[in-house]
Formats: C-alpha cells, structure tokens, sequence
C-alpha cells in the first residue's frame, strides 16, 4: 500500500495539454495520484508533483532531486532526459549515464522508483527524424531499470496514444485522454486494478482529405512550430518562471477533473 507519492519530471510529468478549470494543468501524475490515493483511508495519503516544464535533466536532478530525497516517499516517479534527447548534438549514451547517477540516488532514499520511457515519435512532424536516438535513450532507461529494480512505465509500447486523439493541439503534449491512459498503464505497471483499460481502442475516425491535413498543418505550423523554434533560438524555455505545483491534495486533483469531465 503506496502512502505517499512524490513525481519528478518536466513538462509530461507536470502535465502540460490537460488543464484544469483554473487552466492550470492536471496530468497523468496527478490523475495516477487520484488512483493511488483511493487505496487508503481518506487523508492517509500524501502527494507533491515537483515537475516543471521545459527543464532538462541536470535541472531536474538539482531542483526536484534533494526536495524528493527529502521526502523519502514510498513512491517516486522519474520522467527526465527527454528534452536532452531532442536537442541537437545529444548523446544518449552520455544523457543516459546521468540519468543511472540519479535514479542510483533516488533507490537509496526512497521506496519505489518508476522509470518511464520515450514515446514512439513515428507520426510526430519534428521528432521523428529522432526516433532512433529515442529508441537507443530508451534501451539504456530499461537497463539502468533492470539493474536498480526499478518498475518501467513503458510509453513507447502503448500504442493507444498513437492515435492523434491522445495528443494537444501543439502534437508535442498529451491531451487529457491521453494523460488518462497513462494514468491508468502506471497503475497497471504497480499491478492496481484500473477502472478502465488504456489499450482500450479509439471510436473510428471520419476520413480526412489532403486538403483538411494541408490546413491542419499549416495552421499547426503557425500557432505551435514557429514560436517552439524561437524559443529555442532565443534560448529560452517553457518552463521559465513556472513554479511547480508541489503539494497537491487528491481530493482537489478529484473535484478539478470533474468539472471538465
């Protein structure tokens, strides 16, 4: 019986694409704490979400890590690296031996820790010239997972959130739906019984034609890719000046969901 839950992260982790009422995000953290924090008796269950988007993992490991160690939950959840991955120049193998630096750390301090994979970027306009590297970052993530005991939430075999409905508008975040169904696969992962199956397929789709892609794209290219692109040239982030979520009671992350439900 987890008791407290700690999740450590960037922009998956703090949920971006799943906003709340207050346009403030929800995710698949928060939504996985919902399933775990049902499990106890009310008030018996502690959660802080620690992630910020946009940071890297040396950030993450300076800013999230001690607060986590300090916290020495019964679970944690590490999602990081990943923003490294894409940035040009990267090396997995390098990326990779830092990330079994923290993941080494976290297993002396706290209960559980579970790792995550990258998704399958095949239908993602700008990532998927970067599959293979994805896919290299996620084998060394399995290993260093073998080697501490670590559970894997394992993102690129759901196949479900290929589908373009589990993804935001901006093609790079999940939506809701799709933060739902990794809820779900994490809880799956710890071996809870989940109310509803992630696998589940999607209803059938109305055909689009050429012309309703073409302007799908541009306008996506307009709203989404040129700005994404500036940022990085102007060498800024997301997540500057975003403060991360920190303590977050269930029975709030409940009452949220449900008023967009």
């Amino acid at each position: 019986m987890i008791g407290s839950y700690v999740a450590v992260g960037d922009s998956f982790t703090e949920g971006v694409g799943d906003p709340g009422p207050d346009g403030a995000f929800v995710g698949w953290a928060d939504r996985f704490a919902v399933l775990l924090a049902d499990r106890r008796p009310e008030g018996d269950f502690r959660y802080s979400n620690l992630a910020v988007r946009g940071k890297l993992l040396d950030q993450i490991v300076e800013d999230q890590l001690p607060q986590a160690v300090e916290l020495a939950p019964d679970l944690v959840s590490f999602c990081a690296g990943g923003n490294d991955i894409i940035r040009p120049g990267t090396d997995p193998d390098e990326v990779a031996e830092r990330f079994e630096r923290a993941i080494a750390r976290l297993t002396q301090a706290c209960g559980t820790v579970m790792v995550t994979t990258g998704f399958d970027t095949r239908g993602v306009p700008v990532l998927k010239h970067l599959r293979g590297k994805i896919a290299t970052y996620n084998g060394h993530v399995r290993a260093v997972a073998d080697r501490y005991g670590c559970p894997v939430l394992d993102l690129w075999s759901l196949k479900t959130i290929q589908d373009r409905r589990a993804w935001d508008n901006d093609r790079l975040h999940l939506s809701p739906e799709g933060h739902t169904r990794v809820a779900l696969r994490a809880g799956q992962v710890l071996g809870l019984e989940v109310p509803a199956d992630p696998d589940q397929p999607w209803p059938p789709l109305p055909p689009r034609g050429p012309l309703d892609v073409r302007r799908d794209d541009v306008h996506w290219a307009r709203e989404f890719l040129v700005p994404w692109i500036g940022r990085r040239l102007r060498g800024e982030s997301s997540g500057d000046h975003v403060t991360a979520k920190g303590v977050l009671s269930p029975d709030d992350i409940k009452t949220r969901i449900a008023k967009v439900a």
